[in-house]
């Protein structure tokens, strides 16, 4: 959740991410026909670890295979039903089953990189007759088993789905993994930031994003702050507030626009 695994663009993007801090290397490459799997395809894998989660503690044993109904994930991830959302789906699939991923995270050393890519295989299912019975995936290994570790795993506000900016989602998904429920909060200085989210926009511009985000305070659960100091670089702190972090109020579903992208 505190890396950048995805692209925060709806438009295409091509450009690899090389992120390394310390003995963290990461390298994530699109290919031209998808391009990369973008924050809001990452819904998708949140379903998946949200099913293999539900299975293990009801006493099944989970599977890397999984088989499910566009609509279930859909509905989940709070996007609408018709034809266009369900293509759009198909879509976040094949960037995330075409977009690869080295990694030293969970190696033993930054020689020893991890590479997969967020699904293995994909297919839609029929019966006999050519009549749809739904999709079958299978997760990475990678994946599959940080789900299954209880330390690797965070729940996240549902309200989360209605976020609509990429920057906006993986602050979020930053702002839980280190701010958790700590009542001091944490905080990053702004070019860590820029190179931890793998944005292509320049510091200047990411700089000015953030502010408003600020500004605006869309994070459910957490308040965020701009803070300055003479001689060194500006930080972004958060904290949790004063409201309960996981309540969440649904809120209607509006329809579907020309240009929208899972």
């Amino acid at each position: 959740m505190a890396y950048p695994f995805f692209s925060l663009a709806k438009s295409k993007r091509l450009a690899p991410i090389d992120f390394r801090a310390g003995t963290i290397v990461i390298r994530v490459e699109a290919v031209p026909e998808h391009g990369m799997a973008t924050i809001w395809d990452a819904d998708v894998l949140i379903w998946a670890a949200s099913q293999i989660v539900e299975a293990r503690d009801a006493g099944l044993k989970p599977s890397r295979l999984m088989a499910t109904t566009p609509y279930e994930i859909l509905n989940f991830i709070g996007r609408g039903v018709s034809l266009r959302d369900y293509d759009r789906l198909k879509a976040a699939l094949d960037r995330l089953q075409s977009t690869t991923i080295a990694t030293s995270i969970r190696q033993p050393t930054e020689r020893r990189l991890h590479r997969f890519s967020w699904i293995n295989e994909w297919k839609e299912r029929a019966d006999a007759h050519g009549r749809p019975l739904g999709l079958e995936l299978i997760l990475p290994d990678w994946f599959f088993a940080a789900v299954l570790d209880d330390a690797l795993v965070l729940t996240i506000d549902r309200a989360y789905f209605d976020l609509t900016g990429g920057l906006e989602r993986w602050l979020y998904r930053l702002v839980r993994k280190h701010g958790g429920r700590q009542e001091g909060g944490w905080s990053f200085d702004l070019p860590h930031l820029h190179a931890k989210s793998g944005s292509l926009s320049p510091l200047k511009h990411f700089a000015y994003d953030l502010r408003e985000i600020v500004r605006l305070q869309p994070l459910p659960g957490y308040r965020l702050a701009i803070e300055t100091a003479s001689g060194v670089p500006d930080r972004l702190s958060f904290a949790p507030t004063e409201l309960p972090p996981f309540c969440y109020t649904p809120r209607p579903r509006r329809a579907s626009r020309p240009g929208d992208k899972l």
